[in-house]
């Protein structure tokens, strides 16, 4: 990013640094996971939604979902009455349902500090910051591989982030550690840097069991055995395949107890049907024969129904984000979800962009309020997505925080108490006059109107003054001080001690790979 110009003396200049230390200034609050008081948006009819739950119904049973590579998946999947022809499971009519129906409709995920606990499910909506690119842009304006700096980095804004809910898992890809011992120092930071509820890793089963056995240093083993303290993300090769690294991953995680999002990965036109009902189907078969494996695995271990849709350029093969369609999938999507009664994963801050511009700010918006008005209770990527979720960006995650708080006030809805109503400034004022020192204005100024922390809507004049910096400049300041600032939550030093030794002696257990 170019710095700022030098501030020019000018009118105006009264209270600059106040300001600038306000906008720039560390964690004030922590804001609870959002509780919707607004309705969802529903865009199928009945007729629509039984013209897609018919036709997915058909996909499983006729076309059937592979599960590669996993003999004992295929076994379980077959005493439960599928039809499996070699790799190949064909689903009677209503199996899949029947047996998803002991998956709670919500849960609470415990982190180690139990205000931060979260509700997934319900009315209920759960941040979890950007997952998984191996880039990052950092705050010198450089896109570069992730290292473990970053990751920690990452970390640390979500913990201080207001609006975050949750640490997330992959916030980037620290590719500077080989890839059979990153999993280790990533759970480790998630644990040790914040106490907010984290995901743990899923690319190969034995990294899954260390997620498990950490998470029990951090809790306790008979805690962890019977509370959900682990959310992962299990994605579905679309179209129509689950393979070993995922079903290993659900197995070890369903097992243990521990949560897992289940999420057809669809790019509409290349990994599903160009149309929206044709995606709509095959989301619903895929993720409903995972859902019902995870149910073989443990009955009753908390899952997550869940889709990632994206729209494709027919121009250049590309995904494209903030298009109406994904939109509709994800409104789609949710209908099914609240049907089965399941809580949902979609949504977040998403944009093909390479820089936190316009093109960034509009397609992230597109993406972010149907995650609300949708409905979805855990919306990972809610931060710091860039360049189609190759880059994790520094001043993008700060940019998309400040939105986020503004879906929480967005989801609180209209209070209509007395307060509310306001009939006593309305008395008091009276006509022809104006609001601005009436007691009720002067009482709740501060709280009235949602604040951003990185627009600025002073005088051009006063814009100047404070260095005329445009909006990923003012990100800039607010990540650096989150980092700065940052102070590790207290943990008990016999915890931390025996993380820090599982870690060590894991590490020194097995030679470096890079598979």
């Amino acid at each position: 990013m170019s710095e700022a110009r030098a501030p020019r003396r000018g009118r105006g200049g009264g209270g600059a640094a106040a300001r600038r230390a306000e906008r720039t200034s560390g964690v004030t609050e922590h804001l609870p996971y959002i509780r919707r008081k607004i309705s969802t948006f529903d865009i199928l009819h009945d007729e629509a939604m039984e013209i897609i739950e018919t036709n997915a119904d058909t996909v499983l049973e006729e076309i059937g979902i592979e599960f590669r590579d996993d003999a004992e998946a295929l076994a379980m999947l077959k005493d439960a009455g599928a039809d499996v022809q070699g790799e190949r499971v064909h689903f009677p009519k209503g199996l899949c349902r029947d047996l998803m129906k002991t998956a709670p409709g919500e849960f609470t995920q415990h982190a180690r500090n139990p205000e931060r606990n979260v509700v997934i499910g319900g009315n209920n909506t759960v941040f979890a910051p950007v997952y998984g690119p191996p880039f990052v842009l950092d705050l010198e304006g450089e896109r570069r591989y992730a290292t473990m700096e970053d990751f920690r980095n990452f970390v640390k804004m979500a913990y201080m982030a207001p609006a975050m809910h949750h640490s997330g898992g992959t916030v980037c890809e620290p590719v500077d550690i080989v890839v059979n011992k990153r999993h280790l120092d990533m759970v480790h930071a998630h644990m040790t840097l914040s106490d907010k509820p984290y995901m743990g890793s899923v690319t190969a089963p034995e990294r899954a069991a260390d997620t498990v056995e950490m998470s029990k240093i951090l809790f306790g083993e008979e805690f962890v055995d019977n509370n959900c303290v682990v959310t992962s993300l299990i994605n579905i090769n679309s179209p129509m395949v689950m393979d070993d690294t995922m079903l290993g991953a659900l197995k070890v995680y369903a097992r243990a107890g521990q949560a897992t999002i289940i999420s057809p990965f669809i790019v509409g036109g290349a990994m599903s049907p160009v149309t929206v009902a044709g995606t709509l189907t095959q989301v619903l078969a895929e993720a409903q024969a995972a859902i019902a494996f995870s149910q073989l695995c443990r009955p009753g271990a908390p899952v997550i129904m869940g889709t990632f849709a994206t729209s494709i350029s027919m121009q250049s093969g590309a995904p494209a984000f903030g298009t109406p369609e994904p939109a509709q999938v994800l409104y789609g999507a949710a209908q099914f979800a609240r049907k089965f009664g399941l809580p949902f994963r979609s949504g977040g801050s998403l944009t093909g962009s390479k820089m936190p511009d316009a093109q960034a700010a509009y397609e992230s918006a597109n993406t972010l309020n149907p995650t609300l008005l949708g409905g979805v209770n855990f919306a990972l990527h809610s931060a710091g997505w860039l360049e189609g979720g190759l880059v994790s960006s520094y001043e993008k995650f700060v940019m998309d925080c400040d939105q986020l708080a503004a879906q929480q006030k967005m989801a609180a809805g209209v209070d209509v108490s007395d307060h509310g109503q306001a009939m006593d400034a309305i008395r008091q004022v009276g006509p022809g006059s104006h609001y601005l020192g009436c007691d009720h204005t002067q009482a709740n100024f501060k709280t009235a109107f949602f604040r951003s922390t990185i627009a600025d809507n002073n005088s051009f004049e006063q814009w100047e003054v404070e260095g005329a910096k445009t909006a990923p400049q003012r990100a800039n300041d607010v990540a650096r001080r989150w980092i700065n600032d940052h102070v590790a939550p207290e943990l008990d030093p016999a915890r931390r001690e025996a993380l820090d030794a599982y870690v060590a002696n894991k590490k020194d257990s097995m030679p470096d790979a890079f598979t």
